[in-house]
């Protein structure tokens, strides 16, 4: 196998992780607690993670060639974060199976992407993985400073490479 590919199978299985562990805190919070606006990019938890399963959802169907396109946001958000956690879990499972599936020569294969009335917009495997990866990250830390704000006390999320710091959740994921 490939270091690249490696590396991305890697990073799918971290971010099931991490999504995992902080959809655990988001679970023991109230409803209201879970919808409450906050000060942040989308300015609740449960949009925030909509978002991010939606944007998932996006980039999944570019990705596997499903063509669904920018039809993957017409639909309504999830309400729980009990659903939208079982939602997330299934959309980090198909993406752990693609690169799974993925040989060094994938990488650099383009997929198409709708952009809407900015047109289709073409970028590699590579390139949308790391993307999709990095976008998580990013809301996955917006959605852990606005549990700070809670009283539910936000997760560890970065338990999962070293292995005298690994968290036990991680080892089925490796």
């Amino acid at each position: 196998m490939s270091a690249p590919v490696d590396h991305l199978r890697l990073m799918t299985r971290n971010n099931a992780y991490a999504n995992e562990r902080l959809y655990e805190a988001c679970c023991r919070l109230s409803q209201d607690a879970f919808e409450a606006e906050r000060t942040n990019f989308f300015p609740s938890i449960l949009e925030t993670l909509n978002h991010n399963w939606e944007v998932d959802r996006y980039y999944l169907d570019a990705l596997t060639g499903a063509g669904q396109g920018l039809s993957v946001f017409d639909v309504p958000f999830l309400k729980t974060a009990d659903v939208l956690g079982t939602a997330q879990a299934e959309v980090d499972r198909q993406l752990i199976a693609f690169c799974d599936a993925l040989a060094a020569e994938d990488l650099s294969k383009q997929v198409p992407q709708d952009r809407g009335r900015n047109g289709i917009f073409h970028e590699t495997i590579a390139n949308t993985l790391l993307h999709l990866f990095q976008h998580q990250v990013h809301h996955r830390g917006q959605v852990h400073a606005m549990l700070a704000g809670t009283s539910v006390a936000p997760p560890q999320l970065d338990e999962f490479f070293l292995e005298f710091d690994r968290h036990p959740a991680a080892h089925k994921y490796l």
